[in-house]
């Protein structure tokens, strides 16, 4: 059995054990829901899906930082990071917004990545390779990119946007699967149907929510690079880009963990599962723009 296989059992069992924990704490408060009618079992699948995605959010500064080893910059220890922190602060005052944290990673692949649960409180982080490889120009358009995503609020958009695509695939995995369940006679085969059904409608709703999450992720990225050519210039986001796509393959691939991938500033070719337009693409759309 391959290490994939095993990882979707895991995590649909996960969900399901995770249901019941959710109904079993709800009903400790008094708060009881009927799984078992259409209007609490959309209740209860709207609660989970959306408290998961915001508590990811709550803590997502301190997770994704420590998943890449950043350290935030509080006292610069070089000319670079001294500029790293009036660039970002420039930013942030055109954005009209408080400036955010500025942390700073090893690692050669050039990437960096806006977080945080509101504007006002975020985080941009930049890897070393990022400042090794690109110009200063360049690197100012990577951040006006990080700062557009966070001026944007695409952190909370994308929140909102995942919670409820959770929430239908819950919904929908139990309405059916209740359906299913029904059909047969016997108590435990009744489970024993529903289980499975579950399961497996859950793994195929979630492959393709994630078609509608990917697609919202990639307009994002459009919508960050404008943001960028705006207050930075078109050219130095095009130059930023197109560096890039030049370092494709230059540098050890190191990219960044999975928890985080999607909004780092890089991505290499559009499919229905990728979080960013290739890079190839971006530019054009920059190109064409009238700014």
């Amino acid at each position: 059995m391959s290490k994939r296989i095993v990882l979707f059992l895991l995590t649909n069992l996960g969900v399901m054990v995770m249901l019941a924990i959710v109904i079993g704490i709800l009903r400790a408060f008094g708060i009881s829901i009927d799984m078992n009618t259409t209007g609490g079992l959309l209740v209860f699948s709207l609660v989970w899906g959306l408290a998961g995605s915001f508590i990811s959010l709550w803590f997502s500064k301190a997770i994704n930082l420590k998943a890449v080893g950043g350290r935030i910059i509080e006292n610069p220890a070089n000319q670079d990071e001294a500029w790293l922190l009036s660039t970002v602060e420039r930013l942030a005052m055109q954005w009209n917004l408080k400036t955010p944290q500025v942390a700073i990673y090893d690692s050669p692949d050039p990437n960096a990545f806006a977080t945080g649960a509101r504007k006002n409180a975020s985080l941009i982080a930049v890897s070393t390779g990022l400042m090794q490889c690109m110009t200063k120009d360049e690197v100012e358009g990577v951040l006006g990119h990080e700062m557009a995503h966070i001026g944007n609020g695409d952190m909370v958009t994308m929140t909102l946007i995942q919670g409820v695509v959770n929430s239908f695939v819950i919904f929908f995995s139990q309405v059916i699967s209740q359906i299913a369940a029904a059909q047969v006679k016997g108590r435990g085969m009744q489970m024993l149907v529903f289980n499975i059904c579950n399961v497996f409608l859950h793994a195929v709703f979630t492959l393709l929510a994630s078609v509608v999450v990917m697609w919202f992720s990639r307009m994002r990225e459009y919508r960050a690079d404008a943001g960028s050519a705006k207050f930075v210039g078109t050219g130095k986001m095009v130059a930023a880009l197109r560096k890039l796509q030049y370092m494709h393959g230059q540098v050890e691939n190191e990219p960044l963990p999975q928890s985080v991938n999607a909004m780092g500033i890089s991505g290499s070719r559009d499919s229905l599962f990728s979080t960013h337009p290739s890079l190839e693409n971006r530019i054009a759309r920059l190109q064409q723009s009238p700014m």
